[in-house]
């Protein structure tokens, strides 16, 4: 049995084959994590002490990070006790992960290839989340896809899900042509650490791509129910598309104060709005990045680009969360 201390004091054991992840997990720590598959860096911690073996390739590491010390704690693995620098999430209480029958209750096409999908629970039937988080949906044949929960927590217990169509995918498959009100499925979460942190006294910005739209307006819709007294200085969204249909909804709608930008890679002719990528937008806008903190969901790309550019720019980079949106294959 291998000892795992944080920076900030607390101590995990971790058993041979275990992830880091894993071990925290099972003793009650929660640390920071996304896709669960060592190709985002939202698990990134630095190693200051001891060793440890990577048990799949860190894709979403540069070599410089490797250089430097940094794991991803869900696919390393400890080879001795060790030392780790992670993000402390604080007092936040992390919901329990549990496995739920849930029946479809509506499908409503939001663009031709976005789905808004619509879950309930049985009766008498809890699901604990915090805006953001994600869930993972095992249907037909026990195939099983990631969506990012697109509401925030309400009366109704109700979930919604943006789903994009994946050419070729079996889970698209079903989504697109084969689902049905009522259908029966089964829901593993909530996942995932891309939740609100305190705010006040910062501007906070969102970037978005596609459907990586979802979980931002879980989080807004938390955040203006939330008192004077918590809200940040400003709130921005940049979601960006390629074509203007890739802009599914208002985000204007989520909260009362919200400035929405709105992007397009490939935008026609007599688009007024702004061109290119959400990060380079951002950065034209000269904000104040001392005083920003930001949240990036969608392509694991644009992710990567973001957090680059911005933390050159002068971003903390501890003001930088994220949620990757990894393919998992057809």
């Amino acid at each position: 049995m291998l000892h795992i201390q944080t920076t900030y004091g607390k101590t995990f054991q971790q058993t041979d084959g275990q992830t880091v992840l894993d071990a925290a997990a099972k003793a009650g720590i929660s640390l920071p994590y996304s896709c669960k598959t060592g190709r985002c860096s939202t698990c990134k911690c630095k190693v200051l002490s001891g060793q440890s073996r990577a048990m799949v390739d860190e894709l979403g590491l540069s070599s410089d990070e490797k250089a430097q010390g940094f794991i991803l704690s869900c696919v390393r693995s400890a080879s001795t006790d060790m030392l780790i620098e992670v993000e402390d999430l604080g007092d936040q209480v992390i919901p329990e992960v549990k496995t739920l029958p849930a029946r479809i209750s509506s499908l409503e096409k939001l663009a031709p290839d976005v789905l808004s999908v619509k879950l309930r629970f049985p009766p008498n039937t809890l699901l604990n989340y915090l805006a953001g988080q994600y869930i993972d949906v095992i249907g037909p044949g026990g195939l099983r896809r990631s969506y990012s929960v697109a509401n925030a927590p309400a009366a109704d217990n109700q979930l919604q899900l943006h789903i994009r169509a994946v050419e070729g995918g079996a889970m698209s498959d079903y989504w697109f042509n084969l689902a049905k009100v009522n259908d029966l499925v089964r829901i593993n979460g909530p996942l995932g650490s891309f939740f609100m942190r305190p705010l006040v006294g910062l501007q906070v910005v969102f970037l978005a791509t596609g459907t990586g739209i979802a979980p931002v307006k879980a989080i807004l819709e938390q955040l203006a129910s939330a008192p004077e007294m918590d809200q940040p200085l400003s709130v921005t969204v940049y979601w960006g598309g390629r074509e203007p249909q890739d802009l599914y909804t208002n985000p204007y709608q989520w909260h009362p104060s919200l400035r929405y930008v709105p992007v397009l890679s490939r935008a026609p002719d007599g688009w007024t709005g702004t061109r290119g990528y959400v990060q380079k937008a951002l950065l034209s806008d000269s904000p104040d990045l001392t005083r920003t903190v930001v949240y990036a969901c969608g392509s694991d790309a644009m992710i990567q680009s973001a957090k680059a550019a911005l933390t050159q720019a002068g971003l903390p980079g501890r003001r930088f969360y994220s949620d990757a949106f990894v393919p998992s294959g057809t």
